[in-house]
């Protein structure tokens, strides 16, 4: 074999060799990497479940019930939000005009503003997470009062008071809580099992809500896991609501026509028993 023949597949073994020799020196560097960063978050050590995942409103519909359950560390507390998506709500700002009548005198516009807003803690809320985090997670009243954005307000003080009447009409329509202590916890194998049941109102609306369950440890927020709910309108009540949305003459036309036919059965009812006595 000629001389330069030979030299040149010496040269390539030993860079082949060396290219060997960096991967395994990668190799080795990058599972040492891995070994110092620890178990991440993707490990699930906490679960949530929704059990009723899937509400239906029917004609007889007048509310439900949801649980969460699910499965933690054991030296962690929790809280748990129920939510709807955000967006835009307008109600109408009610003033005394020439100091005597009560009238609307104007409209206030939430942004960024859940329609339905629960929260649930295994103790106060202030107790066990710091300020900062609950801001970051819009956990609690005074982090969704930061949170939502009201229109038109003349500075902080006003906002408080229009955010406190609106908490107050949200509640009243039960769309709106927060409570501690009604989270159920036990430990089982070495983990903490918890459950958690609600009545679901029937005034909350058709639509997709996000159930989050933090684990809260040394006054933060060190894991979370998220489950849904689904509440749809079927049959005839959603038949009647499309019709409202796509066709309101027609369908005050027959509400109309319903409710002049009921007063006349109505009507023939007492009229028969009127006759007999």
């Amino acid at each position: 074999m000629p001389i330069h023949l030979t030299s040149l597949m010496t040269h390539s073994l030993r860079i082949l060799s060396h290219a060997r020799l960096a991967v395994a020196m990668f190799l080795a560097l990058l599972f040492f990497v891995l070994q110092l960063a620890g178990p991440t978050p993707a490990s699930a050590m906490l679960t949530a479940k929704a059990n009723h995942e899937h509400i239906t409103i029917d004609f007889f519909y007048h509310g439900s019930s949801v649980s969460v359950s699910g499965e933690s560390d054991t030296d962690v507390d929790l809280v748990i939000k129920i939510t709807s998506a955000e967006g835009e709500q307008a109600l109408k700002k009610k003033g005394k005009v020439g100091g005597v009548l009560w009238m609307n005198v104007g409209k206030l516009i939430f942004e960024k503003t859940p329609n339905f807003y629960e929260v649930f803690s295994t103790k106060k809320i202030e107790d066990i997470l710091n300020r900062e985090e609950m801001e970051k997670y819009v956990i609690g009243y005074p982090a969704l009062q930061k949170h939502i954005e009201i229109k038109p307000v003349a500075n902080d003080e006003e906002k408080t008071t229009w955010f406190n009447e609106f908490v107050k009409f949200k509640e009243a329509s039960r769309v709106y809580e927060t409570y501690s202590g009604n989270i159920t916890t036990k430990s089982a194998n070495g983990r903490q099992e918890y459950s958690m049941q609600i009545d679901w109102p029937y005034q909350a609306q058709p639509g997709d809500y996000l159930v989050t369950v933090y684990a809260v440890k040394n006054r933060m927020v060190v894991e979370q896991a998220e489950s849904k709910v689904k509440v749809e309108q079927v049959g005839i009540v959603k038949t009647l609501a499309t019709m409202a949305q796509n066709n309101a003459a027609f369908y005050g036309l027959l509400s109309i026509g319903i409710a002049l036919c009921a007063g006349i059965g109505v009507g023939l009812v007492f009229r028969k028993g009127g006759g007999s006595h």
